[in-house]
């Protein structure tokens, strides 16, 4: 799986400054992503604290080992 470039917390500040009526345009500029990318953020993390971003990528993690493991 493809290692993001930006950590969680900068994911969900972007998604904050989105949610706070800051424009699209800006915020994506700021954190050096595309308006799709940001929006796609904010369609995944919309509401959520840090901590419970990364306990999601623990457990999308930890699925992905499982179903790796018994698909054979």
């Amino acid at each position: 799986m493809k290692k993001s470039r930006h950590s969680e917390t900068e994911m969900v500040n972007a998604v904050r400054q989105l949610e706070n009526g800051v424009s699209g345009d800006l915020v994506a500029r700021e954190h050096g992503v595309s308006r799709t990318t940001l929006y796609k953020w904010k369609s995944k993390y919309s509401g959520m604290d840090v901590s419970q971003v990364k306990r999601l990528k623990e457990l999308e993690e930890e699925n992905r080992k499982l179903k790796q493991m018994y698909a054979v």
